[in-house]
């Protein structure tokens, strides 16, 4: 049995520095069981491989794709039986919120150790059940991931992708920028080809709860109990199921749901042109309607939704204490 088994993309962007330090690293500890993938695609018969070591922790070290295929290749594959390992993600991708949600943040090395650190003695306390969300668009195998982003926020992550990253810039800089884009464009009503652009009507249908139709600048479904700004989402104690918010398209609107992120007051209470629910199932539809999950992207339109399903509990590993 391997204490513990990474799985490492050496394609993503983040390994293209990293690599040569996480490979040093394995080479120092024994206990680690390192297996490296050329494409996505070779996800599947990695972790046939990883399976026969019976590693007490897998870690996922790569992008978000390498992550969303993993995690769907885990839950569908049945690799591990009924009995995965518990998850870790090293902090590696361009957005990390998987990795924040764990406790993993700044040097994946360092995320690293603590990983061999915890799977040494007994991993009961960090060992905590999260929820996936399973889309499907029609396709004949869904797509999991834990964090979906629509609306105006998929508009500002496509803006960035493909508009501020290939400057080449740190992503800290290039998050800043983009920001300063979305607010332009949102509370100027600036239109123009190096904006965002305004988003799509969309309607969101919960079962039970009814239906959500207009324009958001927020557009969120998750099962991670932390997001951006440490702003939190559940207990932290179990899993929260599929969580949706969605911010109205005004200034105001944005403007209240950012000071109640800061300050830890974000689903407390009701405000005005902030709406939070919880389901079982969520449906989203619009006229090509952009949606992210995970960082892979997909399309919503009218006559065909995308679905929104949460998953049974896997086990992930938390590294805070």
């Amino acid at each position: 049995m391997a204490g513990v088994a990474l799985l490492s993309n050496p394609r993503s962007t983040g390994n293209r520095a990293i690599l040569p330090r996480i490979r040093s690293f394995c080479a120092q500890h024994g206990e680690i069981f390192h297996y490296e993938v050329e494409a996505i695609e070779q996800i599947g018969p990695a972790l046939r491989t990883i399976a026969r070591v019976r590693p007490k922790v897998l870690v996922i070290n790569g992008g978000d794709g390498t992550v969303q295929a993993a995690l769907t290749e885990l839950h569908l594959g049945g690799h591990f039986g009924d009995s995965p390992p518990p998850v870790a993600v090293l902090p590696n991708g361009k957005t990390n919120l998987i990795a924040l949600d764990l406790g993993a943040s700044g040097d994946p090395i360092v995320a690293l150790e603590r990983v061999l650190e915890i799977a040494r003695g007994d991993m009961t306390d960090h060992i905590v059940p999260r929820e996936l969300i399973a889309l499907s668009d029609g396709g004949v195998r869904p797509v999991l991931g834990m964090f979906l982003g629509g609306a105006g926020l998929a508009d500002s992550i496509l803006f960035c992708r493909n508009k501020i990253y290939p400057l080449g810039l740190p992503n800290g800089f290039s998050h800043v920028l983009t920001v300063m884009a979305v607010f332009l464009s949102l509370i100027f009503g600036i239109r123009a080809a190096f904006l965002p652009p305004r988003p799509s009507e969309v309607r969101v249908s919960l079962i039970r709860q009814g239906q959500i139709q207009g324009r958001f600048a927020l557009l969120i479904v998750t099962t991670l109990h932390k997001l951006l700004l440490n702003s939190k989402t559940g207990n932290g104690t179990g899993p929260a199921g599929l969580q949706l918010m969605m911010v109205d398209q005004s200034p105001l609107s944005l403007l209240r749901a950012i000071v109640a992120a800061v300050f830890g007051r974000l689903g407390k209470h009701a405000m005005a042109g902030i709406h939070l629910q919880r389901g079982d199932e969520i449906r989203i539809e619009g006229d090509r309607s952009s949606v992210i999950l995970d960082g892979e992207l997909f399309q919503a339109d009218k006559g065909r939704p995308i679905v929104l399903t949460q998953t049974r509990p896997m086990p992930f590993l938390r590294l805070a204490a």
